[in-house]
């Protein structure tokens, strides 16, 4: 179910008053280490991955040494990831490309991201917002199952919920607006069982079968 624009805002305006300045959970320091820390994460906790960039970052961190590494050098590094072997293959992969066509810089144009290996619309929506500050909204598995439970942005897919954000969400929200989605699903509107008894915006949410309080 949509909500009406004053249901929505709402909303927006009490995800920002639980978390005025989000931030990801992913610890970089640079574009360029975001955007591996990025491709790291699919399907794979943002803790994991930092558990692996903490020691690797010390190593490597700009295209030219990631690329230095090769796949044999960098796998040891992100073998407690899921997936580490095609991911370090991309990793690897890309920095060549960022090196031969970017000058080792992190581009800043969609097109350009995505062409790079293992770098899919979601991750680039990432780096740009993140990075860049540009008014992006990356959805990820948290981010559609809020936008769809709350009904702030309900799609059937998740280039139709992007679609939809972008489209409803106010602008002085628009730049956060993932972060918040994200926190949101990661902490509250979970999975399985929903944390509504302790949910900011639940009284403007369209959930219906909302959970209800435990008592002591």
């Amino acid at each position: 179910m949509a909500l009406t624009a004053a249901r929505r805002e709402a909303i927006w305006h009490g995800l920002r008053e639980t978390t005025p300045s989000p931030l990801t959970e992913l610890e970089y320091s640079s574009p360029y280490e975001l955007l591996v820390a990025v491709t790291l994460s699919a399907q794979a906790t943002d803790k994991s991955v930092n558990l692996a960039t903490r020691k690797l970052f010390k190593v490597a961190n700009t295209p030219q040494q990631i690329h230095a590494l090769g796949v044999s050098g960098l796998t040891p590094f992100v073998r407690s990831i899921g997936l580490y072997n095609a991911k370090a293959a991309n990793v690897v992969a890309a920095a060549r490309i960022l090196i031969e066509q970017h000058d080792g810089q992190v581009p800043r144009d969609r097109a350009s991201l995505e062409a790079l290996p293992g770098v899919g619309r979601k991750t680039a929506n990432v780096v740009l917002n993140v990075a860049f500050g540009e008014p992006t909204i990356a959805v990820d598995t948290h981010v559609f199952r809020v936008a769809n439970r709350t009904g702030i942005a309900p799609g059937k897919t998740v280039l139709a919920v992007e679609q939809k954000l972008l489209k409803t969400t106010p602008p002085q929200y628009l730049h956060d607006a993932h972060h918040w989605l994200i926190l949101h699903g990661r902490h509250v509107c979970v999975a399985r069982k929903p944390r509504c008894p302790q949910c900011s915006v639940a009284q403007w949410c369209a959930f219906k079968d909302k959970t209800p309080a435990v008592n002591d």
